[in-house]
């Protein structure tokens, strides 16, 4: 089986592109013990992050159930799931509420 060698014309770099290759190419890998070291962070990191969802119930009206149901769709999630996401953003500050939480 032949395989062609294709000759690619080199690809003009804007600025921000030039500056990140030139910051990958300076950069300097980690030895064994610091990358294990990192791995054993991000690790650690990732664990504590993990949390499991606790299962609550609550009623709504039927017509702000609806609602929500039209608001999810057009971000392309289950309901339930952007009532989580809306829950979690105003409770972590990025998403304000008209009373100023």
């Amino acid at each position: 089986m032949n395989k062609k060698i294709v000759n690619h014309k080199p690809v003009k770099l804007d600025g921000y592109e030039r500056e990140l290759e030139k910051d990958f190419a300076a950069s300097i890998p980690l030895t064994g013990k610091e990358a294990s070291n990192a791995m054993e962070k991000l690790k650690t990191a990732a664990q504590s992050y993990r949390r499991k969802g606790k299962r609550i119930t609550i009623r709504v009206y039927e017509s702000d159930l609806e609602m929500i149901k039209q608001l999810a769709f057009t971000e392309g999630l289950p309901y339930q799931t952007f009532i989580t996401s809306v829950l979690h953003k105003l409770s972590t500050g990025y998403l304000r509420s008209s009373t100023g939480f």
